[in-house]
């Protein structure tokens, strides 16, 4: 099964993640059955898609419960990452969020805490807490989301912000943006990337004729072709992105841990960059 390695901290030995985990967006708004995103979760870690994402906005810590019922009596084979509002994630705040976060989950620490996306509380008074919940054992490791390369050079002047374990971001085929400057910048300093919505949410990317003439030749689907090209491995052959697709129906889940057992060749790869092109020019980060 291919991994992505999180570097040994001072307080933890180093941990090889699956290249596809887990991701529960959407999960605890009645889209589904309560008890069939409980089961997909389970699924997914017997299949060995041992980390789940979640975060206290997902259905307004709704998908925090569904993340907890699932691990119940399970919760030492996963890997649990939830992420605490920008507004919420001051010296003092970010741990009563976290507490918050830790009883929804029915645990005790979280595996990795996030801060969701930039905001206004300074980020010296959240590396506190995070810092002062590791002293704690709440939280194992920290790191941020939706991070362009200012805001990560901005975190890494902040003490402790050298020790942010991941940047969660938007990244699909259909959306490239952080390999002109994010995701090099990262990969100079040993920082794995977490993707969100790596199936674009089945957008055109899904449906385009190079993406289906690939999955054919293939066997396989075009979800799994845009699964294995968000996870190839870098240059230097070593992976470092994480994908963290949501699925609810049984089938879905099997198709996204296959996924991990596919390697896309060279020539697949020159013809998605041909069809889906890397920006020549930094652009905005995306963001949904």
């Amino acid at each position: 099964m291919p991994r992505v390695t999180l570097d040994a901290t001072e307080r933890e030995p180093a941990v090889a993640l699956p290249a596809i985990g887990q991701g529960s967006w959407h999960m605890g708004e009645n889209r589904a059955p309560r008890r069939d995103e409980i089961h997909a979760l389970q699924y997914g870690l017997d299949l060995g898609m041992t980390l789940i994402d979640t975060a206290e906005m997902y259905a307004d810590g709704g998908a925090e419960e569904i993340v907890g019922e699932a691990l119940r009596g399970r919760r030492d084979e996963a890997f649990v990452v939830s992420k605490v509002y920008p507004w919420n994630a001051g010296r003092h705040d970010a741990v009563a969020a976290c507490e918050r976060s830790l009883q929804r989950l029915g645990t005790d620490y979280l595996d990795m805490y996030l801060l969701h996306w930039p905001g206004n509380v300074p980020l010296e008074e959240t590396l506190e807490a995070f810092e002062h919940l590791q002293t704690q054992g709440k939280i194992r490791r920290y790191g941020v989301s939706n991070f362009d390369v200012d805001e990560m050079q901005a975190l890494q002047a902040v003490p402790g912000g050298d020790r942010c374990a991941v940047n969660q971001v938007l990244y699909h085929l259909g959306s490239r943006g952080i390999e002109h400057s994010l995701l090099p910048w990262q990969r100079e300093r040993g920082l794995p990337a977490m993707a969100y919505c790596p199936l674009a949410q089945g957008g055109r990317e899904l449906d385009h004729p190079e993406v289906r003439a690939i999955a054919d030749a293939f066997g396989v689907s075009p979800a799994q072709v845009l699964l294995a090209w968000a996870t190839r491995p870098a240059s230097e052959g070593q992976r470092d992105v994480i994908a963290i697709p949501k699925a609810v129906q049984p089938a879905h889940v099997e198709a996204n841990a296959a996924a991990m057992r596919l390697t896309l060749d060279d020539a697949s790869l020159a013809r998605l960059d041909a069809a889906f092109p890397a920006p020549s020019r930094k652009p905005p980060l995306d963001i949904v």
